[in-house]
């Protein structure tokens, strides 16, 4: 697959604002290392649209719930931070003990984490990333339940177990982040969301939100016309909008 063109298949189809950040789990450091330290593993999403690097557990270790999702080997203090951090969201009514269950936690223990620009990828990724708006959010929606035969899931707190839920499942999933992610990450503004693609279903995924993009277009003008034609008095039919668009 050349990631290259599927990457910028997916900047054109939906108007993507950040380039696809592709994330790989690894037993390899062939890759560059992390610029610096960071206060959260979903930091390296950000740093990832630019290049590509390798990160361990160490260089996590700053999020213990980041490393609790992604399955990261933990050490006494990472272990520490968790307890200390999830009774804190317990006494301020943020999680409670029946959520804790739900959190997805990442089946495989990667040694390293990979992340970086898709349009740099040389292997097919485990998750791709896409950070959309509402109405990219909408296409990809449609996507999901095309090709899943089902509703997309849409993730909560902590922003990091989309990759694991996708990466689990092999199904796509949209996040609305949480409030570490929006605090660390400087693209991730209120109206952004996260859209989580496998890595095995990148190729039908690209295919269908480029033809459900241009659907939505269509349609859109469409929907725009009748609206200008009914605040005009007039009472089309659908083939009569159909033809008043295809006229012009």
């Amino acid at each position: 697959m050349n990631f290259f063109e599927v990457s910028q298949r997916l900047v054109d189809a939906l108007g993507l604002a950040q380039p696809p950040v592709a994330v790989t789990f690894s037993t390899s450091s062939e890759f560059d290392k992390p610029s610096g330290p960071v206060p959260a593993g979903c930091r390296f999403w950000q740093d990832a649209a630019e290049r590509t690097f390798a990160t361990t557990a160490a260089d996590h270790r700053s999020c213990a719930v980041g490393m609790y999702t992604h399955n990261l080997e933990q050490t006494p203090d990472a272990q520490a931070d968790l307890s200390t951090a999830l009774a804190v969201f317990r006494d301020l009514g943020y999680l409670t003990e029946a959520d804790l269950p739900l959190i997805p936690v990442l089946q495989m223990c990667p040694q390293y984490v990979v992340y970086g620009p898709l349009s740099q990828a040389s292997v097919a990724p485990a998750v791709v990333l896409l950070f959309v708006n509402a109405a990219q959010a909408l296409i990809a929606s449609e996507a999901a339940q095309q090709l899943e035969n089902r509703l997309l899931p849409a993730l909560g707190r902590p922003a990091c177990a989309v990759v694991p839920s996708v990466a689990n499942s092999e199904t796509a999933a949209l996040s609305f982040g949480c409030c570490g992610a929006r605090a660390y990450l400087d693209n991730f503004t209120p109206e952004t969301a996260i859209f989580a693609i496998p890595g095995s279903k990148l190729e039908l995924y690209t295919e269908r939100l480029q033809s459900l993009a241009r659907a939505n277009s269509t349609l859109r003008a469409f929907h725009q016309l009748r609206r200008t034609q009914i605040a005009a008095g007039l009472a089309p039919s659908v083939e009569e909008s159909l033809s008043a668009l295809k006229n012009g």
